[in-house]
């Protein structure tokens, strides 16, 4: 673990806000993640050491660009923190440096195709957002740009001229959100050049990733991550398991080999239907994917009689809500392993969860944003009164 109180200085520290730590060395960050984990988790049980980075930078494999003209000068950056103001920038100490590039390409493009940036008080303009995904393993790029109409004068041109300086971009996308919203993305996407997605490789499976689908940041803490939660999970091969939150299938397609069977759920269509090819692409038949709501599903499951062995579940920063938990309870799963990244929603759901028959066996930080608050947690529960388990 790199624990020099040297950091890289970052030019845009003050005026971004996004990694708010980086006013501490590695190691201070490392020991403030610990500190947090233990004040929200501590009355668990034992809070292992968090696993940092060997090099914590340049570790993202997702970058979004935000584009606005002002006085006829073309910003291309991100958002300053809390706010929708953009930090014109040209490289970022978190992002693949082969993001960055493209990204100023872009803006070089955009001008000499006389091209507009979109105005989001106007809602006028042509590209509102940058959208790069690199496969970190399979080194293949995606290129999403967001543009505020469908229309796209000299397409062809200027895709051309993109490949031509990036060769190494494997595939380009333009998505349309003519939307008066934050949201980055709009539900319409056309395919410029390529398959429309790449291939990434995590603990020795392929996945594919579309522009819609969620997969998890930081390639590298993430194998740390699921081998963790599955080392805590400790399946011995007839379990029937539930993967809640499932995302593209990625941590049960990975448990897949050391389970009975997975059943995946997940309220975003895209990403199911990716899971499913992700199944496929990888030759595993005894995983099943769903698209509903994870409560509600697990709800009709129990209803019915069914029975689990366990459930994984890694739910968004907000938690799993009473409906879910409530359903988990009914369900009665021997053994959650929880993947939270949010220590605070973590404490509530623990609460919950301790007050109705579970006990937290193991508790593991894992630093998956260096240089940000963020703390990512694996935790190990097992239901009241199960035997012949180690504790701490």
């Amino acid at each position: 673990m790199n624990n020099k109180k040297e950091n890289l200085i970052c030019p845009y520290r003050k005026r971004c806000g996004g990694c708010q730590l980086l006013n501490l060395s590695y190691g201070e960050q490392l020991l403030h993640k610990q500190r947090t984990a233990i004040r929200l988790l501590g009355k668990f049980g034992r809070v292992e050491n968090i696993i940092g980075m060997e090099y914590p930078y340049h570790y993202r494999n997702k970058a979004q660009y935000a584009f606005k003209s002002v006085s006829g000068r073309i910003m291309c950056g991100v958002y300053q923190s809390s706010t929708h103001k953009i930090v014109d920038i040209e490289n970022c100490l978190l992002t693949a440096p082969a993001a960055d590039e493209i990204a100023m390409t872009v803006k070089k493009l955009i001008k000499s195709f006389k091209l507009k940036p979109y105005n989001e008080d106007t809602h006028q303009g042509f590209l509102r957002h940058l959208l790069i995904k690199n496969g970190f393993k399979s080194g293949e790029i995606m290129a999403v740009l967001v543009t505020g109409t469908s229309e796209f004068p000299k397409k062809r041109s200027f895709v051309n001229a993109l490949l031509k300086a990036h060769p190494e971009i494997t595939t380009v996308i333009q998505n349309v959100n003519n939307r008066h919203t934050s949201m980055v993305l709009g539900d319409k996407s056309e395919i410029l050049y390529g398959s429309g997605k790449i291939t990434e490789e995590l603990c020795g499976l392929k996945f594919r990733i579309s522009d819609r689908a969620f997969y998890q940041i930081n390639p590298v803490q993430t194998e740390i991550l699921y081998n963790k939660a599955l080392e805590f999970a400790d399946f011995k091969g007839d379990e029937d398991i539930i993967d809640a939150y499932c995302g593209t299938g990625t941590i049960g397609l990975i448990a897949s080999g050391t389970v009975k069977s997975i059943t995946g759920v997940e309220i975003n269509a895209s990403a199911v239907k990716d899971a499913r090819e992700n199944a496929k692409l990888n030759g595993i038949e005894n995983a099943a994917f769903y698209t509903a709501d994870a409560g509600a599903f697990m709800t009709e499951f129990a209803g019915e009689g069914k029975k689990i062995d366990a459930v994984i579940m890694d739910p968004a920063r907000a938690g799993a809500d009473k409906a879910f938990l409530s359903s988990l309870v009914t369900l009665s799963p021997r053994k959650i392993v929880y993947v939270s990244c949010n220590p605070e929603t973590l404490q509530r759901d623990l609460l919950y969860l301790t007050k109705n028959g579970y006990k937290v066996r193991k508790i593991q930080p894992v630093d998956m944003f260096p240089h940000t608050d963020h703390v990512e947690t694996v935790v190990l529960m097992f239901r009241a009164g199960v035997k012949n388990i180690k504790h701490f």
